[in-house]
């Protein structure tokens, strides 16, 4: 599906004292800065594409979207624990816009495939939901199962036409998909430049496998955004996290955001009769996003 960029139009004419020769000159020099702005500054149109991977587990059914021509940095979007709906493809067409060729996955596709859950009426508060939920997350969470999965989905990218294989990858995620970043990024060090936690949930645990313990297998630069009621929760884990991205020399920026957990997905449903989403923050966190795909991507 094709989202076909909105067409800006400029207008202007010359100075009543420039000669024809040079109205001509600088028209021509306009003309190549214009282009060059444009390309930079407008959004690019997009195709977007349902598509099958083939993983050690089986066949995981996502979304790739990339520009409708030329070649890009890939990245890959891991969703939070509702999985692949609209709100997620829709992070992964703001983004193809900027310039990038992204898969988004299905993350419970052991399971079943997406959508996963009832999300209009799911409830936080609901014990069986909350069961449902989990049991879910049970198969992208068992010992290696996020590092298969992060090989699987990087070599699907790195053989499409539409990704630069010159350019280092991308990894963001959302709550769940904090950590599948972290490993992700621990998985595939070279090929992984840039790795970003949006309300990551389980980043820093006490089982030996905790997701910050794999700073030293990573060669990415990494942003990591808090949500102000986990940092409540955990408060050393922003501490804890610092020191492992500093022992093992990982460029990292942490940051706790006063927003709730979920703050950067628009339909991230209530809780407790509040809402999640938080549109001023989430337009900074997506500023830190493409400022640190723009830095190590390049």
């Amino acid at each position: 599906m094709t989202d076909p960029n909105q067409e800006r139009e400029a207008s202007g004419g010359p100075q009543s004292d420039v000669s024809r020769r040079e109205f001509v000159a600088l028209s021509l020099a306009a003309g190549v800065a214009a282009a060059a702005g444009s390309a930079a500054a407008a959004e690019l149109s997009i195709v977007e594409t349902s598509v099958e991977v083939k993983m050690p587990d089986g066949a995981c059914d996502a979304a790739f979207i990339h520009p409708t021509i030329g070649s890009h940095p890939a990245v890959l979007i891991w969703p939070d624990a509702f999985g692949l709906r609209p709100s997620m493809r829709d992070i992964g067409k703001r983004l193809a816009a900027e310039g990038y060729s992204v898969l988004v996955p299905n993350p419970f596709y052991r399971v079943k495939k997406a959508p996963v859950l009832d999300f209009a009426k799911f409830n936080f508060q609901n014990a069986d939901d909350m069961a449902a939920l989990r049991k879910l997350m049970d198969g992208i969470n068992a010992p290696g199962a996020a590092e298969k999965d992060a090989v699987a989905f990087i070599g699907f990218l790195d053989a499409q036409r539409q990704v630069n294989t010159a350019k280092k990858v991308g990894t963001q995620g959302y709550c769940m998909g904090g950590a599948l970043v972290m490993r992700t990024a621990a998985a595939v060090p070279n090929r992984v430049g840039a790795a970003a936690s949006f309300h990551g949930g389980g980043l820093v645990t006490d089982r030996p496998d905790s997701p910050h313990t794999l700073a030293p297998r990573m060669k990415a630069r990494v942003y990591v955004g808090v949500a102000s009621n986990d940092d409540a929760r955990q408060p050393d884990a922003k501490d804890t996290l610092r020191a492992a991205f500093a022992a093992a020399k990982v460029p990292a920026e942490i940051e706790v955001y006063q927003s709730l957990h979920g703050w950067c997905v628009p339909d991230m449903p209530a809780e407790a009769g509040k809402p999640i989403y938080n549109k001023p923050d989430a337009e900074r966190a997506w500023g830190k996003l493409l400022a640190l795909y723009k830095e190590a991507l390049a």
